[in-house]
């Protein structure tokens, strides 16, 4: 499932994400050990998933993670310190 659009789709389909270290970082082999949670390889649902705030709960961590490298992969916009956007 999407951690963004919370749609169901076959792993080959999603991108499997690894909290490792603080960060959060792409795993597009599937094989980084450690927790895991899966997201669309597309900007929109990474936006959904960061303007919901998902990291702490799917990778059950209790501090802030940084999601910039996956932003990065993504070549989506990466948000700092929950600022919103207006527009």
């Amino acid at each position: 499932m999407c951690v963004g659009c919370r749609s169901r789709a076959a792993r080959s389909e999603l991108l499997r994400l690894v909290a490792a270290s603080g960060a959060v970082v792409p795993d597009p082999a599937g094989r980084t050990p450690g927790r895991g949670a899966y997201l669309h390889a597309d900007p929109r649902c990474w936006e959904s998933a960061e303007r919901r705030r998902v990291w702490p709960r799917a990778f059950r961590s209790a501090g802030g993670l940084d999601t910039s490298g996956v932003a990065a992969y993504l070549g989506a916009t990466p948000r700092v310190g929950g600022a919103r956007r207006s527009g």
